[in-house]
């Protein structure tokens, strides 16, 4: 039986929905979505012209029906930590990290999308979109860390490998996480007048998530406190990959103000995911990881025939996530963290447990498209936002240092003979470092630094 063109790409949409790898550029948020929004660093909000800007703006279905295209990035991330040297190490309760200075491992990644949009009567249209959106991935290879591996009791201070020392339990203790998380919008749009269009999005949302290496924090989890000292728990690391799922919705508006300018907005929920079980006494209430709120407006400038000039901003609410913005300091409150609490729900795995203390991000980003012909189109864009980490939470964050903040664009979308689009972008992020006190070795300064680029392409076909 031969398959036409949309069984085709709804049936490799759900094959590369399992196997995607994600990455992290606006905290653990992509700059942008498809090679076009790419090169105008994630700008153009209000000026869809390809299948999946969908993803973006759900009200962009109307505008792109009957186009399609799929894409594949190569996405490199450069990242590393160092510890200062400590005057107590690992005396006196304390945990210190090193001195160490090691890169991550795992640099290169492939990750594609897939889009189309058809048309429903004079007024509708119908698209689905398959993408990646968000991902940590570090693996830290060596190192130490000193400590008292049973608190006030009779054992000496231990340096053991790993930067949590995580060969206590086995193996080299190889530090990491691993977050993957793909998209699939179902989205349809309708036109309300000669000037508006809204849409709306289901997103069904799949997320796989490991960590390495961590298993040193057994004593600060509420499985443990719970029990008194005496259960250890199974569910904080080195238990390989786990899965969760969840459903969310997407909402967005396209207007034409006038011939020149462009407005649109779009709102993408909160998702809640199931737990991730396997992990349950790491992230706060039970295994929780949601995916935050996330709220885009851009306006669109038409100066000529030839030239569009766009102004984005998109605020993510990291925040609202427990598991993502919940203080590193509230593990201070669990009875057995040693500083007088008495709250179980402090520690690790509890309602209000410690997680990356992450706070929310804006991200404003301009960019512009210019085209010389019918054959060749331009483009270019540069966006800014604060990292979400403060430098209070530098400990955690060794794990996921989701630090960009700069970024610059270009590409180009080349039309072919056939009249289908061959288009591609390039982004670099330029280098940032946090740096702060370790909240559990006052002594000792924790930083870490990334940089990273990322080229992608994108076939469009009608």
């Amino acid at each position: 039986m031969r398959l036409n063109k949309h069984s085709q790409l709804a049936t490799a949409i759900v094959t590369l929905l399992f196997t995607v790898p994600l990455w992290a550029t606006n905290g653990y948020f992509t700059h942008g979505i498809g090679a076009k929004n790419k090169a105008m660093a994630g700008s153009g909000l209000a000026m869809p012209e390809d299948a999946i800007s969908i993803a973006n703006n759900p009200a962009a279905a109307l505008a792109n029906t009957g186009k399609y295209d799929a894409g594949i990035a190569l996405f490199s991330p450069s990242r590393s930590y160092n510890t200062s040297e400590s005057q107590i190490n690992g005396n006196f309760g304390a945990f210190t990290i090193g001195p160490n200075s090691i890169d991550s491992s795992n640099e290169l990644f492939f990750i594609p999308h897939l889009a189309g949009s058809w048309k429903i009567g004079d007024e509708g249209a119908f698209a689905v979109a398959f993408y990646g959106r968000g991902g940590m991935n570090t693996e830290w290879k060596g190192g130490n860390a000193t400590f008292d591996p049973d608190g006030p009791g009779p054992a000496p201070v231990m340096t053991l490998p790993g930067t949590f020392g995580g060969g206590l339990f086995g193996g080299n203790g190889t530090a990491g996480v691993d977050l993957s998380q793909a998209f699939l919008d179902l989205t349809y749009a309708r036109s309300a007048g000669e000037r508006l269009t809204w849409g709306v999005s289901l997103l069904g949302v799949a997320q796989v998530f490991a960590a390495r290496g961590v298993g040193t924090f057994a004593a600060f989890t509420e499985t443990f406190a719970a029990s008194g000292g005496t259960v250890l728990p199974d569910s904080l690391s080195n238990n390989g990959h786990d899965q969760s799922y969840g459903l969310g919705a997407k909402l967005g508006i396209l207007v034409e103000l006038t011939e020149q300018v462009s407005f649109a907005a779009s709102y993408q929920t909160e998702v809640s995911m199931s737990k991730l079980d396997k992990y349950s006494d790491l992230f706060a209430g039970g295994g929780n990881f949601d995916i935050p709120a996330d709220l885009r407006v851009g306006l669109t400038f038409r100066p000529s025939q030839n030239l569009a000039l766009n102004f984005d901003v998109e605020n993510i609410w990291y925040s609202d996530v427990n598991s993502v913005g919940n203080a590193f300091s509230n593990l201070f409150a669990c009875p057995t963290a040693g500083a007088g609490g008495t709250s179980l729900s402090s520690c690790l795995g509890g309602e209000t447990g410690a997680g990356f203390g992450w706070e929310d991000m804006t991200v404003y980003k301009i960019g512009a498209q210019w085209s010389l012909g019918n054959d060749w189109t331009w483009r270019a864009g540069f966006s800014h936002g604060d990292q979400p980490i403060p430098d209070s939470e530098v400990l955690f964050n060794i794990l996921a240092p989701g630090v960009m903040e700069d970024h610059v664009t270009f590409g180009f979308t080349r039309k072919l003979a056939s009249g289908n689009e061959l288009s591609t972008a390039f982004m670099y992020a330029f280098n940032k470092e946090v740096s702060g006190v370790s909240p559990l070795d006052p002594t000792q300064t924790i930083s870490f630094d990334m940089d990273q680029w990322e080229i992608e392409f994108s076939y469009g076909w009608r």
